[in-house]
């Protein structure tokens, strides 16, 4: 029996589960002469590769015949991993129903809830959480299942996990907060939904720049003025000694941020978040 996929026949395996040919995969499956957990050399399985694709039909005769469904590459990912990080939300589902397990890490910490997460897989975010993982997930650097979806703007996939008790202020290693990443990034709505949920608004990096310095660095006209409609400090210098107004690049920036502009009268109607509201 090969458990390597260097033999016409695992290679086959590997082929068919790609493709998604379950009728391939049965006939080479019962020929006996080929297991269900044959492998790569980095330790990648058929299962993995049907999960992978989003092959249900494959994912089902592979577990049937006996895959270990929590088996580990040398990356440290599961077939949940995969599926996850692929948006597969039935496969995930299928994974589940024949006991997959969220616990598993790869080498960099990342489990298949922070995989679903950094590609805002909402869906799969959502099944994920309600089969038992832990919204508290971190990377090797820190990174929460928050952090990377705030890095990429998924709103609602932050919903999900400030709904399921996630940190909104837990900072990565380097003490990057979710605000400063959001806003560094550009993601206004982002920005939006943190703030409204009790970010720090003055949520700083280890060289002291706080989200405003990351919203003007990243040219986020919004972004800054949610923050300062927030009541983020413009006045905070980083380690640098630089102020939000000295990275600006953009005269519409530098106009929001320009005294004149923050003081607002008594007589004038205007709102001091300039237009903005988080309300």
């Amino acid at each position: 029996m090969s458990f390597k996929k260097d033999t016409p026949l695992a290679n086959a395996v590997f082929w068919a589960a790609r493709k998604g040919n379950v009728a391939l995969l049965q006939l080479l499956l019962n020929s006996g002469r080929v297991d269900a957990d044959c492998r790569d050399k980095c330790g990648t399985t058929a299962l993995m590769v049907a999960s992978y694709g989003g092959h249900g039909e494959s994912v089902r005769e592979l577990v049937m015949q006996g895959a270990d469904i929590n088996y580990q590459r040398e990356t440290g990912s599961t077939a949940l991993f995969l599926a996850s990080q692929q948006g597969h939300d039935d496969i995930v589902k299928l994974l589940f129903e024949f006991g997959a397990s969220t616990e598993f890490r790869t080498k960099d910490g990342g489990t298949a809830l922070t995989a679903a997460c950094q590609h805002g897989h909402a869906n799969v975010a959502e099944t994920l959480l309600k089969n038992g993982a832990n919204v508290h997930d971190r990377l090797n650097d820190g990174a929460t299942p928050l952090f990377l979806a705030a890095q990429g703007g998924h709103v609602t996939v932050m919903r999900q996990l400030l709904a399921s008790g996630a940190k909104v202020n837990q900072p990565r290693e380097d003490a990057t907060a979710p605000l400063w990443m959001a806003a560094q990034m550009g993601h206004s709505d982002a920005v939006r939904v943190l703030l409204l949920r009790g970010a720090d608004r003055d949520a700083y990096r280890e060289n002291g720049s706080t989200a405003l310095h990351a919203a003007v660095v990243g040219g986020s006209l919004r972004s800054v003025q949610l923050l300062l409609g927030a009541n983020a400090d413009p006045a905070l210098a980083d380690e640098n000694n630089e102020l939000p107004a000295d990275l600006a690049k953009s005269q519409r920036i530098l106009r929001v941020l320009h005294p004149k502009v923050l003081n607002v009268t008594a007589d004038d109607n205007r709102c001091s978040c300039l237009g903005v509201c988080l309300h």
